[in-house]
């Protein structure tokens, strides 16, 4: 097989994802000199830049590039950050799409010790939406969880992020279940769902 690279220090693309990317996007592991980048991508597509969060989005992209920075100096088993350039553009400004890959407890599985794999913070440059960036990431995300060797997938999406729900039932995950709380009917806020995907490594499919 094809070895992966989950030192956050190598400059290396991914090869084991290079049938997943078309020649313009090449899926890689993320490297410190991405950091900038990648909190760029995330704050944009999670944060409005507009009226009070206008004022505090500096500060919420530096919590972004602290959280990342640590996550990268210090890697976890079975984490990584994946990014997403732009090939046809030299220099530090190719990046246009992230995802992470980490294992976790679902609260209510903590009794038990059942961890799985879980999907969080994808996330693409509004100007290269739509280009199939998103899902090479998350196709990426399958190919490592079979390397590892794990057979599920789980993330969560807002339920009124419609493009999101319609992009992630396309590439076959299945809803778990709904999760809602009394703060969020109190805060007028979206409902988080549960999504989860069984990979079927030995189908043809």
């Amino acid at each position: 097989m094809t070895s992966w690279f989950f030192d956050s220090s190598h400059e290396q693309p991914l090869t084991s994802a290079a049938h997943q990317a078309s020649q313009q996007f090449q899926i890689r592991a993320a490297t410190p000199t991405d950091l900038t980048a990648i909190s760029q991508i995330i704050a944009e597509s999670f944060h409005s830049q507009t009226g009070f969060w206008g004022w505090a989005f500096p500060l919420l992209r530096l919590g972004i590039y602290e959280d990342f920075r640590n996550r990268l100096s210090s890697p976890a088993p079975h984490h990584i950050c994946l990014v997403a350039v732009d090939t046809t553009i030299a220099g530090a400004n190719n990046l246009v799409g992230t995802v992470e890959l980490g294992l976790r407890f679902h609260d209510s599985w903590k009794q038990n010790g059942k961890s799985f794999l879980y999907l969080s913070n994808l996330a693409v440059d509004q100007k290269y939406r739509r280009n199939g960036v998103a899902s090479k990431l998350l196709l990426s995300c399958e190919t490592l969880c079979q390397e590892w060797g794990f057979k599920d997938l789980y993330l969560h999406v807002l339920e009124d992020n419609h493009q999101a729900r319609q992009l992630y039932f396309k590439l076959g995950y299945k809803m778990y279940k709904v999760e809602s709380n009394w703060n969020l009917f109190f805060l007028q806020r979206s409902r988080q769902i549960f999504l989860h995907k069984h990979l079927n490594f030995d189908s043809s499919d």
